[in-house]
């Protein structure tokens, strides 16, 4: 079983830019941290891998309100640093999924 990267800082362009409250990019790093903890045990299943990013895009698609009510939104920066961390997620774990594939739930 393979650990991720200790070096790689999840979400770090959204934690840098104000315009995300820290607490919400917390609830998507989160999300994100639910794929990884699956990986770690090792599954390389593409299916179950799949349903486990569906599962957390639709969650990260819930919090668009709570970002909205804090003066904020999922938008290209945000849709871009997701896209690039899930990209680094797969990639990492040697994951044969394309990031459009792997985030296709969302609507952000």
């Amino acid at each position: 079983m393979k650990s991720f990267d200790k070096n790689y800082k999840l979400l770090d362009e959204m934690y840098e830019d104000e315009y995300y409250p820290n607490f919400l990019v917390d609830k998507v790093k989160g999300e994100l941290q639910k794929v990884i903890d699956l990986l770690e045990t090792g599954e390389t299943d593409t299916r179950v891998i799949q349903e486990k990013f569906d599962e957390v895009v639709c969650a990260m698609n819930d919090l668009q309100e709570e970002f909205e009510e804090n003066d904020s939104e999922m938008e290209t920066v945000a849709r871009d640093c997701i896209g690039e961390n899930v990209g680094y997620i797969l990639e990492w774990f040697g994951i044969p999924i394309e990031v459009e594939e792997a985030i296709r739930e969302r609507d952000w």
